[in-house]
């Protein structure tokens, strides 16, 4: 029935055009990660599983499909290396630099080893050669020593994460792609002296590695220096957006020429703004990171249509079990050992290791590449093993890198204004105890009311505490016009009509933008649509400082547990 289906699906597919089609997988991956996300689960993961049912299952996007939208994919690596390069400031590095290098070495020769032992131990008992088994377990092991920046950092970007922790991660797997180039390298040069296959020196092999790190990072620092160049001359935001996606876009199709993986360059054009110009390129980084969810979407579905479960062989899923088990203890006790031996905190100590579990883009490209050293059984098997590994790991790694942050307490502590406004109710920013004045009281009373408060806003109440009107300062000076009868007023009789009112549990954001829109700058508050009993009052002003407030204290509290150790 499946088999039919898709067979079905793959022919109606067949005569889509690609807008149509990839609107369907923006459409798709975006229901999809909604749908994850009410289940309290990182997005991605919605994504993932969206790309493996168009692709694995209903065939509705195929290997030519993808490979057509490479620029694509490349173009979303380059956007999130950019935004990673925006997170490592000077002043990061110059704090934390020696325990990131420190953790980044461990966690990766830890994961490289251990995986290298437990991939050549079961590849000699199924091959029967030590060698050829040597060679692709030190491949695989090198391979293991990367780390996904995109699924990691579009979990910490979703929940607002901001802490050490956070920072530790962001500088990891910013870090880890060039070490994990370095291994392979020497991975393969070994790989091919084993078997008898190389065909240039270790020095040539390593002069080209230094070469393209070299030209990467040149390429992203001299586009880097452009647009700071450029922003002097530049204001407007649509401009701004413009002249950085196209120098994005310069620093992606750049390296595609020479096949280079864009995530480095593209993270050091973001590092060299970040720092040159520090101030302007917050708004930078800000009108990317609204530009790049329908990327991010698009990109991640597209990963998971690269799954194809029906080629998996019996001891490639035990090779698949070995490789992801000695992954994971890896990465977990290198970054231990690492955290620990710096002097990392307690929250990098206990939980940098499972943040840094997801895989992606790069180990299935240098899969790919591996898979050419060997013959077509072997090379096969490794890139199986690797996709399949690394999938799993993308659906389950989100999941992990939530509940590491989650635990140490990072969570919402890098929220903006905005926000908090989408998630808090009226009742959160409320004056709950406002001075009122009851509607029999003498106009002399009410001046002493406003004498000794410092309001500008008076609701007026019954016994009952029912909202009948509103004082204002401004509304009070008219009372004084006709000095014959003001000893006579009360209250009741100078007090205006309230304009509107709103409840409680109403959310924040509907309730300001009204009050924007209307130029309210107070509002009652009532307790309930059907009651006029007064709970409070709702300052525009007073209601912003207080999130301000907020916003100040969360980031203030996760800069200091940046910098103390448990």
């Amino acid at each position: 029935m499946i088999d039919a289906l898709a067979s079905l699906s793959t022919e109606a597919t067949e005569s889509l055009n690609p807008a149509l089609l990839f609107g369907l997988v923006i459409l798709g991956g975006t229901v999809g990660a909604r749908l994850f996300q009410k289940l309290h689960i990182p997005q991605v993961v919605g994504c993932i599983v969206v790309g493996i049912l168009f692709g694995d299952v209903l065939n509705w996007i195929t290997p030519q499909y993808i490979e057509k939208l490479r620029p694509f994919t490349m173009f979303a690596l380059g956007i999130i290396g950019f935004m990673i390069g925006g997170e490592l400031r000077g002043d990061v590095f110059r704090k934390h630099g020696r325990q990131f290098f420190i953790i980044l070495f461990s966690q990766g020769f830890a994961a490289f080893l251990l995986v290298a032992v437990g991939t050549s131990v079961l590849g000699w008992f199924v091959t029967g050669d030590l060698r050829i088994a040597i060679a692709v377990g030190i491949v695989l092991g090198a391979i293991a020593s990367a780390t996904a920046p995109a699924a990691t950092v579009n979990v910490l970007w979703e929940y607002k994460t901001r802490g050490p922790l956070t920072a530790a991660v962001l500088a990891i797997v910013a870090l880890d792609d060039a070490l994990a180039l370095l291994l392979y390298r020497g991975a393969v040069t070994g790989a091919q002296a084993l078997m008898g296959t190389g065909h240039g020196s270790a020095l040539t092999s390593t002069l080209l590695l230094f070469g393209e790190i070299v030209g990467s990072i040149l390429l992203g620092a001299l586009l880097g220096l452009l647009l700071f160049y450029l922003l002097r001359f530049v204001k407007a935001e649509d401009k701004i957006l413009g002249f950085a996606i196209a120098l994005l876009l310069l620093v992606v199709g750049i390296s595609m020429t020479h096949n280079i993986d864009p995530i480095l360059p593209a993270m050091t054009f973001g590092i060299t703004i970040a720092n040159l110009a520090p101030r302007r390129s917050k708004g930078i980084f800000q009108l990317v990171q609204r530009f790049s969810p329908p990327v991010y979407t698009a990109f991640f579905v597209l990963a998971g249509a690269h799954m194809e479960f029906g080629k998996l062989g019996g001891w490639m899923v035990v090779m698949i079990v070995v490789y992801t088990l000695c992954r994971a203890c890896g990465k977990v006790a290198g970054s231990w050992l690492g955290a620990r031996y710096s002097g990392a905190p307690a929250a990098v100590r206990k939980y940098l290791g499972i943040c840094l579990l997801p895989q992606a883009g790069v180990a299935i490209g240098l899969a790919i590449l591996a898979g050419q050293q060997f013959n077509a059984e072997l090379g096969r098997a490794v890139i199986m093993v690797v996709m399949t590994a690394t999938f799993l790991m993308e659906i389950v790694g989100p999941m992990l890198v939530k509940a590491g942050v989650k635990r140490s307490g990072e969570v919402g502590m890098n929220v903006t204004e905005e926000d908090l406004i989408k998630t808090y109710a009226v009742k959160d920013v409320m004056d709950d105890k406002p001075v009122t004045i009851a509607q029999a009281l003498p106009l002399p009373q009410i001046l002493e009311v406003f004498s000794t408060t410092d309001y500008l806003y008076y609701p007026v109440v019954d016994a009952r505490r029912r909202l009948s009107g509103m004082i204002s300062i401004a509304g009070i000076r008219e009372m004084f016009a006709n000095q014959d009868v003001a000893g006579w007023l009360l209250a009741c009789d100078v007090s205006e009509a309230i304009r509107d009112k709103t409840t409680r549990d109403e959310p924040l954001e509907e309730v300001m933008e009204h009050m924007r829109r209307y130029d309210l700058e107070h509002l009652p508050v009532v307790a309930s649509a059907q009651s006029d009993e007064l709970v409070g009052v709702l300052d525009y002003r007073k209601a912003h400082r207080k999130i301000s407030a907020e916003v100040l204290h969360r980031r203030r509290a996760a800069d200091e547990a940046a910098v103390t150790a448990d």
